[in-house]
């Protein structure tokens, strides 16, 4: 039934055809006859006209013959490049670059004749009749072919005609017969003459058509008949597949595709009571090399690319059987595959063309994950098979080196190494109880004598191939080079790290610091050797910024394998000092980034211990201790490397430094109190409100020393630096001091002493530093910022009286729930009035309105606590005197003011 459907389908699709046909020819014979009377019309014409026309017309065969050629296939126009030439792609309807296009308007002589420019535009629609007549009726057609081979088998077999070998014998038949006609179709010189119709290209819809029905009936032979065994079966599926590669050279890509699939199914349907590991890999090497040739002769990149992927699926496939794995057979594949990549599909390729092959990174990807799986898997790497993956790994690097282009590779095999390496370091080494690891936790990866040598071997491999293919790129392809120069320098580190955390004494190690020591130099001298290859030389590209920046990493953990906690903080800030110094010599810009890394390393060791030292080891002396060196040497090295910057690179590392160099010198000063306050111990403790006001008055004493620095040495870090300390000590003010800290709600005592109390350190000492601030900084920085000063300095001012005239009448503990009396009362309400006229004063004599604002909100709560708070709890003479005393203020202030005003409209 389905075939009927499509011999009707095929049926209209030719009808369809034929009419399309005959309404063409009619259009070509009606642009003949306008070409005619273009002809008989070209004696008129100019002698230029004339001229100009033999030169276009000279130029119509270069025109015609590319577009001839694109409308043929592949394969044709490789095979038979002579059926390209003088051939229009789009027939001699189509109007183009080469393409007549009629007679002219006389009144215009730029627009052709209106029915010749209707003519090309119609011709140039693409229609369903089009793509039904030059594509899908061949698709179509051959798929019936294929399908009706298997259906005449199968009509045969429910009919009981034949026996089962005449059924075979007519499939191969029928199979064979349409490549021969496919190969006699093309031999007599068959050709495409429409556009867009090369996907249609029969013969190779014929072969491929025969291809199937041919690998269909050796399977039916082997697995339904069992007429052949899995021998020759396995053989004769193969040739099949290998020749429809390699007749896809004349046919197209299609049937390489049809070829290769089948060839790659083929041991899949074969299926033998005694697997041989070496004919397979054999096997699939025949067919990796038969199919690269054919794709590098066609530049056909997903062919390739697909072969090598079927390839590496069979082999990790077969290494899932790990107890019976033949290990020389999956080193043969692997090795095999390299060689195919290198000698066969990048062969005669340009290496010096920049970027990178793709294809490449399948067979890369799959032989990693074959070195992975022999170095990591426990049915392998116990019995000593890493070696075998460490050779892959190597051999991948050796090729990467060898073809430039297949780059990818040295990206796979540096991932491969690093996971294993990683993979071999215990769990409980690096924090694994907080991600709730037992403490019986294993590695990944069996840790051994023999791991220990291959992580050495690999990491110098990678170290000198690395540096030796960056200094040779250095100059052709920086990109390369830079690649090249990033894996010798992040494999070497990560072996080092993995066998220190895992064979070596993560406290305190010489053994291991001295080859980190060795990294530094090598490091150092190999990107000194690369910039010496640059052009022009020493510019500190991409590939010196790696190296370096490698140097800068193994310094790191060299000082944290030989020394202890203390100093390799003191020792990680000093390091800035060299960093900045080398810039004198080397203006490369990495090196200020590299004393940026300095920073981080040691902003990192602080927050994990704070105490430098450990808590244990840390004296309860005031001032003279781990703190003061821990934190005060790296803000004095940051201030100095910012200063060097300054001078030499410049850039964002110097602001970096200068932020840094700002941070850690409020941190001494910050832990330094702390400790002093809590008897040695900082890490333990809640924050008092005697601590908290000294933070704060050393937050806005370095926004004071910020904004001083900056005005003598422009710096944005040091402007915004400044505004974000005072916008910081303004949040602790508003959190810390008036609301959680507040001694009115804690009930802390506030000491015996009248005057120099808890109150005098918490809220006047900050009250005067933010004032004076706020007046420094008036001209210096934004108005809002100076307001905002200005506005928390009179706060705190309030607060502070406030709660004094609170001890006053309450002793040491001024909680609220202790009750108000009369005289307290009325003693706020004068002591606000006074605060607000003094506000206003100031205000007026600074020329301030944030305090006049400020003075008029603090005397419109004065006035409302009168009325609505002291008119009710007040009794006697002490509430007459609370409404005098608010009129008084009022009518001195109205007073005050209309003389001001007088005065600046005199003035005005």
């Amino acid at each position: 039934m389905f075939f009927s459907l499509i011999a009707i389908a095929a049926v209209i699709a030719l009808f369809v055809i034929v009419s399309r046909l005959q309404k063409r020819i009619a259009l070509v014979e009606r642009e003949l006859t306008t070409l005619q009377g273009v002809v008989a019309a070209g004696a008129a014409q100019p002698a230029s006209s004339t001229v100009e026309g033999a030169r276009q017309t000279a130029r119509e065969p270069a025109k015609l013959a590319p577009a001839a050629a694109a409308a043929l296939p592949e394969d044709e126009s490789v095979a038979k490049p002579e059926a390209a030439e003088g051939e229009v792609a789009a027939g001699p309807w189509a109007k183009g670059e080469g393409s007549l296009e009629g007679p002219t308007d006389p009144a215009n002589p730029e627009e052709p004749a209106a029915p010749v420019e209707a003519a090309a535009k119609a011709a140039r629609k693409t229609d369903v009749e089009t793509a039904l007549g030059t594509r899908w009726a061949v698709w179509v057609g051959g798929i019936a072919l294929a399908l009706g081979g298997l259906f005449l088998i199968r009509y045969t077999i429910e009919a009981g005609i034949f026996g089962p070998g005449v059924r075979l014998t007519m499939a191969g038949i029928l199979g064979l017969v349409l490549v021969a006609g496919a190969e006699f179709i093309r031999r007599t010189g068959f050709k495409v003459p429409v556009q867009g119709a090369a996907g249609a290209y029969i013969p190779a819809i014929l072969t491929g058509a025969g291809a199937f029905i041919l690998f269909g009936t050796v399977y039916a032979a082997h697995a339904i008949y069992g007429f052949i065994g899995p021998a020759p079966a396995f053989a004769l599926l193969g040739a099949i597949g290998v020749a429809a590669i390699a007749a896809s050279l004349v046919h197209g890509l299609a049937l390489a595709g049809i070829g290769l699939v089948g060839a790659m199914v083929t041991p899949a349907l074969v299926s033998s009571q005694a697997p041989n590991p070496w004919a397979l890999f054999v096997y699939l090497a025949i067919v990796l090399t038969a199919t690269a040739a054919v794709a590098r002769i066609r530049n056909w990149r997903a062919l390739v690319a697909t072969a090598f992927a079927g390839t590496g699926i069979w082999t990790i496939l077969y290494m899932s059987d790990a107890p019976d794995a033949n290990l020389a057979s999956i080193l043969f594949i692997s090795l095999a595959t390299l060689a195919v990549l290198a000698l066969v599909w990048l062969a005669g390729q340009d290496d010096t063309e920049r970027g990178f092959d793709w294809p490449s990174i399948v067979p890369g990807l799959f032989i990693a994950l074959s070195a992975l799986g022999l170095s990591v898997d426990p049915a392998f790497a116990p019995a000593g098979d890493a070696l075998h993956g460490a050779i892959l790994l190597a051999a991948l690097v050796g090729v990467a080196l060898y073809r430039p282009l297949a780059m990818p590779l040295v990206f796979t095999a540096g991932l491969a190494t690093v996971m294993i390496y990683l993979g071999i370091i215990p769990p409980t080494t690096v924090g694994a109880d907080a991600l709730d690891v037992g403490l019986d936790a294993q590695p990944l990866a069996a840790p051994g004598a023999l791991t220990f040598r291959i992580g050495i071997v690999l990491a110098l491999i990678f170290l000198a191939a690395g540096f030796w293919a960056a200094r040779h790129f250095v100059v052709t392809a920086r990109i390369r080079a830079a690649c090249w120069a990033a894996w010798g320098v992040i494999v070497p580190l990560v072996v080092l790290m993995a066998l220190w955390l895992t064979f070596g004494d993560i406290d305190r190690d010489l053994g291991y610091a001295l080859p980190a020591l060795l990294l530094v130099l090598v490091f150092a001298a190999g990107g000194e050797w690369i910039a010496r290859a640059e052009n022009p030389s020493f510019t500190g590209g991409l590939a010196v910024s790696f190296a370096l920046a490698g140097a800068g990493l193994a310094g790191l953990l060299m000082l944290h394998m030989a020394f202890g906690s203390g100093w390799t903080t003191v020792l990680l800030g000093a390091a800035a000092i060299v960093l900045a110094l080398a810039t004198r010599w080397r203006s490369y810009p990495i090196l200020g980034w590299i004393a940026v890394g300095a920073v981080i390393a040691v902003l990192g060791r602080v927050a994990f211990d704070p105490t430098i030292v450990g808590a244990a080891a840390l004296t309860r002396t005031p001032v003279f201790n781990w703190l003061l060196v821990g934190y005060g040497v790296p803000a004095l090295a940051f201030g100095f490397a910012a200063w060097q910057l300054a001078r030499t690179t410049n850039g964002r590392p110097r602001l970096a430094m200068e932020a840094a160099s700002a941070l850690f010198a409020l941190l001494t000063v910050a832990m330094l109190v702390r400790h002093a306050m809590h008897g040695g111990v900082i890490d333990t403790g809640t924050v008092t409100l005697a601590e908290q006001a000294i933070y704060t008055l050393i937050a806005l004493g370095g926004g004071a020393i910020l904004v001083a620095i900056d005005m003598r040495s422009p710096s944005s870090v040091l402007r915004y630096g400044s505004m974000a300390a005072g916008v910081v000590s303004v949040g602790l003010i508003a959190v810390q001091h008036f609301l959680l800290l507040n001694p009115l709600f804690t009930d802390e005592s506030t000491g015996t002493i009248p005057v120099f109390n808890l109150l005098l350190l918490a809220y006047l000492l900050p009250a005067i530093a933010a004032g004076a601030l706020a007046l420094y900084v008036r001209d210096k920085r934004p108005k809002w910022y100076a307001a905002m000063l200005a506005l928390v300095a009179a706060l705190l001012a309030f607060v502070y009286a406030t709660l004094s005239v609170r001890r006053v009448f309450k002793g040491e503990f001024i909680a609220w729930w202790n009750g108000l009396g009369q005289l307290e009362t009325y003693t706020y309400s004068a002591l606000w009035l006074v605060i607000g006229v003094l506000l206003l004063t100031a205000g007026v004599w600074l020329k301030s309105q944030v305090l006049r604002i400020a003075s008029a909100a603090l005397i419109a709560v004065a006035v409302v606590k009168v009325f609505l708070f002291d008119m009710s709890e007040l009794e006697g003479v002490l509430r007459a005197l609370s409404f005098i005393g608010l009129g008084a203020v009022l009518i001195g202030i109205g007073l005050f003011y209309q003389r001001l005003l007088t005065r600046a409209a005199k003035e005005g």
